[in-house]
């Protein structure tokens, strides 16, 4: 089931439910997808492009619930804040920072890595991991 399928389901489950919130935010990444779909390219959206949508998303409504924040705006943040939660649903799960540590401390250990002119080496490994795991 690709993204579209999933945000058309729950789309039709936010609406039994009433979930305005979920509405909004399932409404927003349901056009995103039209709109990218239909850029004219004619290629599919891989899981990929899919996900550079969703974070792109996610970011946008990030930096509202800053301004609306600073500018003592609850209710907006509130709005804002309840469409990230639904949208994160569809995005994988972040790694914590003492996860990254512990991967990168792994890749250190395997590549042999001793100096700083090792970096390169062992960013290219922690890329390709990175890779990996988020599919």
């Amino acid at each position: 089931m690709n993204l579209e399928q999933k945000i058309m389901a729950e789309l039709k489950t936010a609406m039994l439910a009433k979930n305005e919130a979920a509405l909004r935010a399932l409404r927003a990444v349901k056009s995103a997808i039209i709109l990218a779909k239909t850029s004219g390219s004619n290629v599919e959206l891989s899981e990929a492009d899919e996900m550079k949508l969703l974070q792109k998303l996610v970011k946008q409504r990030k930096e509202s619930l800053d301004i609306f924040t600073q500018q003592n705006r609850a209710d907006l943040a509130k709005n804002e804040a309840d469409e990230i939660a639904v949208i994160e649903k569809f995005l994988p799960a972040m790694m914590s920072a003492d996860e990254v540590k512990e991967v990168l401390k792994g890749i250190i250990a395997t590549m042999g890595a001793t100096q700083p002119s090792d970096m390169g080496k062992v960013m290219g490994a922690a890329s390709k991991t990175a890779c990996r795991q988020s599919r």
